[in-house]
């Protein structure tokens, strides 16, 4: 609780004003806290924590597996779109699962009849990061272990699987609860870099070298699960679409669910909840989108770990426009953190934020995470299309509610068709300047969130949220924030303009 803050938003509510970025700014405040001194970790939902707090948007030009590897390598998460069938979405998040692993509790095994090159072309189709395999009959008893030394001196490609591994009784293995330091003692005193956990005939996991001393040595700040696997969330959207993929989601270990939704304040999600908690009662589940309290204590109550805020508020979302519905971001967050104080729900704000200033301002306010989208569609991970305009390189970046994200992904027409021939859009195509790498994009990001939580005096963003104190700015006062009586020369690579 901030009485400041909560003082301030009520004068607001009683002058019949609500707020969004530009309209705010943060008092600077006497500080013995540097920057690089900062603790921004934080929370998705109940169970699920970030080291960073940022969410990669669910959207079909911003995340797939690239995307939320780059996202949880940094300490955040990303939200895989459902533009994409149930069975390749599971293929992604299977991807960011096993692209980092200390003990892998259900690897992917090839069988000894394969041959070499067929899992070799395997490898390559899925994008699998690892070369190791172990190797289980369709009878499901482990065998062997195939791993890229046995690759890198097979010179014939139509060599069986089971004439290239090394058999079982060659292994050295463990027993089902081995801890992360006995095996790593295992692999120091047999030198291997793979030990396989094995139960009878069956295969329990397989613990790997390089991922498992990273995780020992607490170094990095990549948000892994309690396996030492990073972590993922995917879209599933409402009703018996999101039990499906939920399925196969779940078999994969995708650690968040998303009911991604126009109006999260409605029926169809409160059930969809009830169902998703109930037969997964170890997986979060996030709901949105909402923008007043009462809503998001709604969803709070239904079941959800944690509740996105923002309607209307996204870069190519025309909602504000088309159906005269949203709350300016600002306001919308504040009051829907405070209706949550005590649920243990997080916030997370979602759109409108267009640098890292905005992100502060989200913080301190009550939200727990943001959610971004334009800001991370321009990024080499990023999946839309890449064009070349007047020599100047731009990725393409649209809203869901888009007519061509209609035409296109299912999913879409569920959140906007009015009837079966009726489409009525509420998103742009649009293209964005190519930005480089995820990593370097996030990294002016978290320095921007550090210095703010500087100026304040916060070592933690629980501190941010305390001691924050707003005021009003005009466009004068905006104007002035920015450069201005110059010619810009050379822009930095955080700050994009007015």
């Amino acid at each position: 609780m901030n009485k400041e803050l909560d003082r301030f938003f009520k004068k607001q509510e009683e002058l019949g004003i609500m707020l969004t970025y530009d309209d705010v700014r943060l008092r600077s405040e006497h500080s013995n806290v540097l920057p690089a001194d900062t603790d921004p970790k934080s929370r998705l939902s109940k169970n699920i924590a970030l080291n960073f707090p940022v969410v990669s948007a669910a959207m079909d030009t911003v995340t797939t597996a690239s995307t939320a590897i780059a996202m949880a390598e940094f300490g955040g998460i990303g939200i895989l779109h459902r533009g994409l069938s149930v069975e390749r979405q599971a293929e992604e998040a299977a991807r960011v699962k096993h692209y980092l692993n200390g003990l892998i509790p259900d690897p992917i095994t090839v069988s000894p009849d394969e041959t070499v090159a067929a899992v070799l072309a395997k490898r390559e189709a899925k994008g699998w990061r690892f070369r190791s395999f172990p190797v289980v009959t369709a009878k499901g008893e482990f065998v062997g272990l195939i791993t890229g030394h046995d690759f890198d001196f097979i010179t014939d490609g139509d060599i069986k699987v089971k004439d290239a591994m090394t058999p079982l009784a060659r292994l050295v293995t463990a027993k089902p609860k081995t801890t992360l330091e006995q095996a790593a003692a295992l692999m120091k005193q047999h030198r291997q870099k793979v030990i396989p956990l094995v139960d009878g005939k069956k295969l329990a996991g397989v613990y790997v070298r390089a991922d498992l001393e990273r995780i020992m040595s607490g170094k990095g700040n990549h948000n892994v699960d309690r396996n030492g696997r990073l972590r993922v969330g995917a879209a599933v959207g409402v009703g018996d679409g999101a039990l499906l993929r939920a399925a196969e989601l779940s078999k994969v270990g995708c650690d968040v669910f998303h009911i991604d939704t126009a109006h999260g304040d409605s029926k169809n999600v409160f059930s969809t909840i009830k169902e998703l908690k109930k037969k997964y009662p170890k997986i979060d589940v996030i709901a949105g989108n909402v923008s007043s309290g009462d809503g998001a204590l709604r969803l709070a109550k239904a079941g959800a770990d944690g509740v996105l805020v923002g309607q209307g508020p996204g870069s190519i979302c025309t909602t504000r426009i088309v159906a005269g519905i949203g709350v300016p971001q600002v306001s919308a967050v504040y009051e829907c953190a405070k209706a949550l104080r005590g649920t243990g729900v997080p916030v997370i704000a979602d759109g409108g934020i267009r640098n890292s200033g905005d992100i502060v301002i989200a913080l301190s306010v009550g939200a727990s995470a943001v959610m971004l989208g334009k800001l991370l569609a321009g990024t080499e991970e990023a999946p839309g299309e890449t064009r070349l305009i007047n020599g100047v390189q731009y990725k393409v970046y649209r809203g869901m509610g888009s007519l061509e994200a209609m035409l296109q992904n299912p999913s879409s027409l569920e959140r906007y068709r009015v009837s079966a021939k009726k489409f009525v859009p509420e998103g742009v195509v649009s293209t964005v300047p190519y930005q480089g790498t995820l990593r370097a994009v996030l990294e002016q990001y978290a320095g921007g969130i550090r210095q703010g939580m500087g100026y304040i005096g916060a070592a933690t963003l629980d501190e941010l949220r305390k001691k924050a104190r707003l005021f009003r700015m005009t466009g004068a006062g905006l104007n002035e924030s920015h450069p201005h009586d110059v010619l810009i020369s050379h822009l930095p690579p955080n700050y994009s303009g007015k």
